[in-house]
């Protein structure tokens, strides 16, 4: 198959960064798509290190790039983006600090994370700010963080809904789902804390972090509504105990320790709630059920418009193997791989939900 899309009428040139949970399906992605090449794979394992890319996929076959832990020799490959997805949650400054370096070097780059750099106002001094800006007008190369949340089911999807809005009196965008599944230890037990007495305090709960963690959410669908939020944003949180001991794929959860929590950041204009970001996360499709539960089992992205007319839109997602948590990281990975082209095609500097064209999968439809 010949792959054109660039300018050039050649196919754009991607790495990988990391072959993670999401990194693999990223992989996966950019083989299949019609505009893209792959060229190199980062990973962080030496034992990664000389393995084919196709193989860390899961592929069943391999695509004839070894990956690598030499960040330079990935760098003079020159190529048009790097599509990264290595861990940021616990790291995230130095993760800051890659992506910033990739944009010096003149690199597009698309990333899931850190996930406040989606919308980063007011949560990012001005003078980082600066310097992205800086090396964005000197190189051309342009970084945008998304995703699937944050990302997609809280940036474009709702406010391409209130288009269809004649009075908006809130928005609210929720994550609903049974994070069973999700293998992901470093995320489950030490940012949520789940499995840990409910007097544990992980760093995720103290105040002001949730607003810098989804924060950009809030403030980025208030940028898209043109409306000025009260600050600080308001966060939240309500967290419960296991009833049974309940195993999960990343830490096994004893009765009596954490296994639940609903945290919602709230932005709000003149102290009326107008932009709301909601999770309900548990760990058991059965645990607490008064809160809200997605219209089939595991769970979905809802949005809820309150106003004239009401709405309310339910994105329900699955793989092919049935499990929600697996097709959350291709969805996740998707959002970042389709936008490569339109990213490589913007202007120097960080490049948001707000700035970029129509994504769509074109090129992706299945042959017979």
């Amino acid at each position: 198959m010949v792959k054109t899309g660039s300018t050039t009428g050649l196919p754009l040139k991607v790495v990988v960064w990391s072959t993670g949970t999401v990194g693999r399906h990223a992989i996966a992605g950019i083989d299949r798509h019609p505009d893209l090449e792959l060229v190199g794979v980062w990973v962080s394992n030496p034992e990664k290190v000389g393995r084919d890319a196709g193989i860390l996929a899961d592929l069943g076959r391999e695509l004839g790039i070894e990956a690598t832990n030499d960040r330079d020799a990935l760098l003079a490959l020159r190529p048009d983006c790097i599509v990264h997805t290595a861990m940021a949650d616990d790291r995230v400054f130095e993760c800051i600090e890659d992506l910033f370096g990739f944009v010096e070097a003149g690199v597009n780059v698309v990333s899931s994370g850190p996930v406040l750099l989606q919308w980063p106002d007011r949560i990012l001094p001005p003078e980082m700010l600066d310097r992205l800006a800086d090396a964005g007008a000197r190189t051309g190369a342009s970084l945008h963080v998304n995703g699937i949340d944050p990302g997609f089911a809280n940036d474009v999807l709702p406010l391409s809904l209130t288009s269809l809005s004649q009075r908006i009196d809130e928005v609210r965008v929720m994550e609903i789902a049974d994070y069973s599944t999700y293998y992901q230890p470093v995320v489950m037990q030490d940012i949520y804390g789940f499995g840990k007495p409910l007097d544990h305090r992980p760093m995720l709960w103290e105040p002001g972090i949730l607003t810098m963690a989804w924060g950009s959410v809030v403030r980025q669908l208030a940028a898209g509504l043109g409306i000025t939020l009260d600050e600080p944003l308001t966060e939240e949180v309500d967290r419960r105990a296991a009833e049974v001991d309940t195993k999960t794929a990343s830490v096994d959860i004893e009765a009596g320790t954490m296994a639940a929590v609903r945290f919602q950041v709230i932005g709000k204009v003149d102290g009326v709630p107008r932009v709301v970001l909601e999770h309900v996360t548990r760990t058991a499709e059965d645990q607490v059920l008064e809160w809200a539960q997605p219209p089939e089992g595991g769970g979905c992205y809802r949005v809820v418009i309150t106003g004239e007319p009401f709405m309310q839109c339910d994105f329900v997602h699955h793989g092919e193997h049935g499990d929600h948590n697996v097709s959350g990281m291709i969805v996740t990975a998707q959002r970042l791989v389709n936008a490569v082209p339109a990213v490589v095609a913007s202007p120097g500097g960080l490049v948001t939900a707000l700035d970029l064209p129509l994504v769509t999968g074109k090129g992706l439809v299945a042959h017979a």
